[in-house]
């Protein structure tokens, strides 16, 4: 019985001693590296920017009024009256602009802008029941705008746009007169309301430069035209302007994203896993 027990103690001991060396061929466990997520960095698409424009446009006279008056040569009473231009039209001109705005997010920003209208050429006629009359002038404006704008939506860097603005335009007329006859009447110059709509696209030539175009209607409130003169009728008024502009221009973007650019992507540093 002493010699079963003394026997088994061996066998432990033995064990026990024999067991690193075991352990030392055991196989070491793997690491595997599991393979890393792909993360998108945070755009900040909001941002400042500048924006400069040149256009074409087109501008309607809506109707042009003007005051007469009839002398009584009995009671030498002078009797005022009213008479509209039998036509008037505003040949195409050019124009310049410039604003500061701000892209919101995706798809909304704004902006003030200031576009200056150089001077078009008129041509009008009134006539009466024995004569007829040519009328020429010149008209420019400064149209001051706030504006809206949705960016609908970017498609291989082209972004299409619909916008709204309002704000007011001070119109100046040059003097008012018949090239055919001494008849001539002082131009007149005021401030009136005005909104417009537009429609365009842009696309992102940089980072940070877009290039922009697109239509604008604008309408511009009627008011005075010219003034009386001794030698004429007047004072005159138009019943407002409303003006076709093809546009085109840059915007320059300092801060944020011009929303154009594809947010950049990064691998973090790769955990190891282990496995048995």
């Amino acid at each position: 019985m002493f010699n079963t027990a003394r026997k088994a103690l061996f066998a432990l001991l033995f064990a026990g001693m024999a067991w690193p060396v075991f352990a030392a061929d055991l196989p070491e466990p793997q690491v595997e590296e599991a393979p890393p997520p792909v993360y998108e960095q945070p755009v900040d698409i909001g941002g400042w920017y500048i924006r400069g424009d040149i256009d074409y446009h087109k501008s309607d006279v809506r109707g042009i009024d003007y005051m007469t008056y009839s002398v009584d040569p009995c009671n030498c009473t002078v009797t005022p009256g009213g008479k509209s231009f039998d036509y008037g039209k505003l040949k195409g001109g050019f124009s310049l602009g410039g604003g500061v705005g701000y892209k919101i997010n995706d798809h909304l920003r704004a902006d003030v802008t200031a576009d200056y209208w150089f001077k078009s050429n008129f041509n009008g006629g009134t006539s009466d029941l024995l004569t007829t009359s040519t009328e020429v002038s010149k008209m420019s404006a400064l149209l001051l705008l706030a504006n809206a704008y949705v960016d609908i939506g970017t498609w291989h860097g082209i972004t299409p746009y619909v916008g709204a603005g309002i704000g007011g335009a001070r119109v100046k007329w040059d003097r008012v007169y018949d090239p055919n006859t001494t008849e001539t009447n002082p131009g007149a110059s005021n401030w009136r309301f005005a909104y417009a709509v537009m429609a365009g696209a842009s696309y992102c030539l940089t980072d940070k430069v877009i290039l922009d175009a697109g239509y604008r209607f604008s309408h511009i409130q009627g008011g005075r035209m010219f003034e009386w003169d001794a030698s004429s009728t007047g004072p005159g008024f138009d019943r407002g302007i409303n003006t076709h502009e093809v546009r085109g221009g840059l915007r320059y973007q300092f801060g944020g994203n011009n929303g154009c650019s594809v947010p950049v992507a990064y691998q973090p540093e790769p955990e190891p896993i282990y496995t048995k």
